[in-house]
């Protein structure tokens, strides 16, 4: 057993969505989960251990809380979780951008309730075949617990844990997963495609595409809209190729594209981001426990 199931006693799911399942499946057999979903409603573990359906307030009464609703219901989640929370309480958010909720959640959530980002870098399709070395992201927020949850998620999910800001994050994510999702909506507006006359490198990028062509419209939203890097990213990926049209269209001109927009500098970037959601992570959290 790993060191969280010496420390706390049970989790609470507010979300009980295809990502919330995920979680659920994996987490069910390290402590007990409660789960609240109006609209998707679980039904208990007749074992009495894993899984047991409950009201928000019982969700909020757990010692680690984990909000799993879609970015632009989080501050409702957290309006109905705030008056039942209690000293000492763990929340993490599982979105898929870090700035907003990150403000969010500190603004809102009482000053004796610790915070951690976090970011799962996959999903139902990438997790099929379990978690076994898949990324997830960890944004200290407040509280010293970012230790101990990264700890469980190494060893007993065997996650490989990237400790970071939230305005890292959401610029790292701005290119990873802004350009996938782009470029995987437009594949699917072009269809059909070929499907026997391919090369290895098509089947790849199309095999990139089934892996989010089913996201719910929201996470498509919430990683175009909600992260302030996007749009940066975006206008610099179809300047590249508006630069790119131009020299193919242009007789013995090379095929280049030295007139794209310049990449940006490195460092935050975004007005009105305050200092904590930018902050440096010290080397030392970076060692494993």
């Amino acid at each position: 057993m790993s060191t969280i199931r010496k420390s706390f006693s049970s989790l609470g799911l507010l979300g009980f969505g295809a990502f919330g399942q995920l979680m659920a499946r994996h987490l069910q057999p390290h402590l007990p989960l409660v789960v609240c979903d109006p609209a998707r409603p679980a039904l208990p573990d007749a074992t009495g251990w894993g899984l047991v359906p409950g009201s928000i307030a019982e969700v909020a009464a757990c010692d680690i809380v984990v909000i799993a609703v879609p970015v632009d219901a989080l501050a409702e989640a957290i309006a109905g979780l705030r008056p039942h929370l209690r000293r000492g309480t763990i929340v993490l958010d599982v979105g898929s951008v870090k700035i907003e909720p990150a403000r969010l959640l500190l603004a809102e959530l009482p000053e004796d309730v610790e915070i951690i980002g976090t970011h799962p870098l996959f999903g139902p399709q990438s997790a099929r075949d379990g978690l076994k070395s898949l990324k997830i992201a960890l944004c200290p927020i407040r509280g010293d617990s970012v230790r101990r949850i990264a700890a469980f998620l190494r060893r007993s999910l065997a996650l490989d844990v990237i400790l970071t800001t939230p305005d890292a994050h959401d610029r790292d994510m701005a290119l990873v997963q802004g350009l996938t999702h782009l470029v995987a909506k437009i594949l699917v507006r072009m269809e059909p495609v070929p499907r026997r006359m391919t090369t290895r490198s098509f089947e790849l990028l199309m095999q990139a595409t089934e892996m989010v062509r089913h996201d719910a419209p929201g996470v498509f939203l919430a990683i175009e809209r909600a992260n302030p890097h996007a749009r940066a990213v975006r206008e610099r990926f179809f300047a590249h190729a508006q630069a790119l049209t131009d020299a193919l269209e242009q007789d013995h001109q090379p095929v280049q594209a030295a007139g794209a927009a310049v990449e940006p500098a490195p460092g935050p970037s975004v007005p009105g981001i305050p200092a904590l959601l930018q902050r440096s992570i010290l080397p030392e959290l970076h060692t494993e426990p």
